[in-house]
Order: structure tokens, then sequence, then C-alpha cells
């Protein structure tokens, strides 16, 4: 049998086919290695270390306290490693009452686990993460057959997204010196949502339909009729009224008021430069949370931004659960007026715009945010004053409301539409 160069090189398929079998072997092996390893706590690695250290002198020196050291913790070790076996095959549902909670509620939920094989599981640990923190629960043996529930109760101190889950299922010693860990299930999301509250009264806006109001500004062209005038170049030729142009001997077109279409934007500053404290934050969230509702039950078009993007606000629900996830932001995103600018940028045809504030934010910067919106909207600014009276002010062609609680909101409204 002849040699090619090509074979020297490569070697020949035989050896190749051996090459991939060993590497496959050595990938498991070590994927197994690491999962003996993950399941060995530092402690277990500390003695360990001890035991292996005491041995090596005491063989060498002939130092029997030594040796009975190393057997003691080799035999300790060992002992606790015994409580790594066994089967964790729960059958596990993490089952929340409520994913939408206001801050302060508590989310109550309960975990199902069911032991589906044929041979009992012996007691184990279930550990189930709750954001940053994690609650633990002690499950007793199973039979075949058997379920074992818990029940839980997560207060919710502060708005925020909270991930619960996945639940892991721990085997370990009395020690802690092993811990085996099993995942069996997908996290939830609980939203917490901030307070908000609701009120009746006058409209905010205007409905801008064709079922709607028609507005103070005159078109050349809409549905609500307002009055005739004379012909001007550049003027729709189909607006022409020829009754009136014959008995008038002057060429006279029909002039409409404008009808628009209801859309209703919301700008929270999410800018800590505009607020004194995190409080006061969680105020502004409140008070937009509040408009947005009484904005959705009046069936306007809601839409609402903060720096940086545009959330989701199509109903109560959605507006909410976008709120739950706004944080504050030290980056540079800009204030109130770069949040008015992206308002008039992507929004032009807003009918009103509310933008939500905090008492950081001076004067020059609110006329400033006011100037930059579309022209023809109407513009409000609610600014988040803990502890302030309810007061109102202009500022340019703007209403600035001042708003100490949440519950000064319906009556800081009522002197913006009376």
């Amino acid at each position: 049998m002849t040699t090619t160069a090509e074979d020297r090189i490569t070697g020949s398929p035989q050896e190749a086919g051996w090459r991939d079998v060993a590497g496959l072997v050595l990938a498991r092996v070590g994927a197994r290695l690491r999962l003996v390893g993950a399941a060995v706590r530092p402690l277990a690695w500390v003695l360990a270390g001890i035991a292996l250290l005491a041995l090596l002198i005491a063989l060498p020196l002939g130092w029997r306290e030594l040796a009975v050291i190393a057997i003691v913790l080799a035999v300790t070790l060992a002992v606790c490693a015994l409580f790594l076996v066994g089967r964790t095959a729960y059958d596990v549902r993490l089952d929340l009452a409520r994913t939408r909670v206001v801050v302060g509620e508590r989310a109550v939920g309960a975990l199902v686990l069911a032991n589906r094989g044929t041979r009992a599981i012996l007691p184990s640990r279930v550990v189930l993460p709750v954001g940053s923190g994690r609650g633990e629960f002690a499950i007793k043996r199973l039979a075949a057959g058997e379920e074992a529930e818990e029940l839980f109760a997560i207060p919710t101190h502060r708005r925020g997204v909270v991930s619960v889950g996945p639940v892991s299922v721990v085997r370990g010693d009395p020690l802690g010196l092993f811990e085996r860990a099993h995942r069996r299930d997908e996290p939830v999301d609980l939203f917490v949502h901030p307070r908000t509250i609701l009120f009746d009264g006058q409209s905010l806006g205007f409905l801008r339909d064709l079922d709607g109001l028609p507005a103070a500004d005159l078109s050349r062209d809409d549905v609500s009729f307002h009055a005739l005038n004379e012909y001007q170049p550049g003027d729709d030729l189909r607006r022409v009224h020829w009754r009136s142009s014959a008995r008038t001997g002057v060429l006279m077109v029909r002039q409409y008021e404008e009808t628009r279409r209801s859309h209703f934007v919301i700008g929270l500053s999410r800018s800590l430069g505009d607020y004194a404290d995190p409080d006061e934050f969680e105020l502004a969230v409140s008070l937009a949370g509040s408009v947005g509702l009484r904005a959705i039950r009046d069936s306007q078009r809601v839409e609402l931004r903060v720096q940086g993007r545009e959330l989701a606000a199509g109903t109560g629900k959605q507006l909410l659960d976008s709120l739950s996830g706004v944080e504050g932001s030290r980056a540079k995103e800009g204030g109130l007026a770069a949040l008015a600018g992206t308002v008039a940028a992507h929004m032009a045809l807003s009918s009103v715009v509310v933008l939500v504030c905090g008492r950081g934010t001076g004067a020059e910067e609110l006329r400033s945010a006011c100037a930059r919106l579309p022209f023809g909207s109407r513009v409000l600014a609610i600014v988040a004053d803990l502890g302030a009276a309810p007061s109102l002010r202009r500022i340019g062609d703007a209403d600035v409301v001042t708003v100490g609680a949440l519950e000064q909101l319906p009556l800081a409204l009522g002197k913006v539409l009376a």
C-alpha cells in the first residue's frame, strides 16, 4: 500500500475518525466535569484541600493525628456527596394570580410541584428568584403521583417590572458542602403599576375626526362649512360656489372650519435633573398615568414618549405597563426642552400635548419646551412638586399647573378647564 504526501500530512481516514471520536468523548467528559464542579460549594473545596494537605504531611512524617483529620474530612465529604444522589424530576407550575398590581399591593401566587414518576423523590429545596431577591421552600418527600403546593405573597414597595422565576429545584447536604440545582420553569414578568387617580369633568382634549368638534382654525378643504370668500389665486376651483358667484358677479369659494383627529400626546421627562428626589419622579409618573387613562376613557388616540423612545400606550393596560418600566436617566438625552423637540419632530399633528416634569425644571426651560411644540396644539405642562399647593400659571401659550400630591390633580386640572 502506497502512502501519498497528502495522507502523510492529514493522516488516514481511520485516524481522522478516531480523532473525531476522541474529541466527542473529551467534550462530553468536560461537560460532566463542569456539571460536577458546579455542584461543589467553596467550603467543600476548602475541606478537600485541607484533607489532601494533611495527608501529604502525615504520610512522610508519620503523624497519625493529621492522618485521622484527613480521613474524617474525606468521610464527611463522601457522606455529604451522597445527598446529591436521587431524582429531582418535579413537574413544576408557577401560577401568579395577577401579573399586574399597583405599587403597595401584594402579588399572590402558588408554586405547585408534582411527582409524575413511578418512584418517590427525596426531600429537596426549591428556590424562587424574585427580582434581586429570592424565596426558598422546603419540599417534603413526594411519593409517586403526589403533589405539593406552596403559597407565597410578593410585597411591592416600588414601581417596576419584576422577574419572578425561573424556579430551581436544589438538592444539597445539611452542611452546605454540595448543591445541585435544576431549572424547572420559565420566568414570569410581574408589572408593578404606578398609583393613579380617576377623575371626571370636562375632557382634556377635543375629538378631531368627522364626528368631532370644529376648531377655530380655518381650512380650504374640510367638512364643516364656515363662510364664502372671494376667490384667491391657488384656491381649489372645485370649491367654487357657482350660485353665489352668478348672483354677485364675483367668483366665490367655500371656506371651512378645520376638523381634526384626536391626537393626545404625553411627554414624560425621565431626566433626573428635572426632579428634586426619586419620590418626585414617582409622582410625575403617577400624574402622567392618570392623565393618560383619562384621555383613553375619552376615546382619544394617546401616545406616550420619554427621552430616547416612544412607549406603547394604545390601551390603559399598555400605558401602565410602559410606565412600570420607566426609569430615571442621567444620560445625555437632554431635559424637557429636548423631549419637546422630539415630540414636535415626530408628532406634528398632535392636538393636545401634556408635558410632565418636576420642580427642577426652571421657567426658562418650560418656556423653551412649550415654544418647540407643534403650532396649533393645546399645551399643558404639569409640574410635580411634592408638598406644594396646587396652582396655575401661564408661560407663553401654555397652561402650567403645579401639583404637590396625586390627589390634587383633579383640582389642578379643574382650574385649567374652568
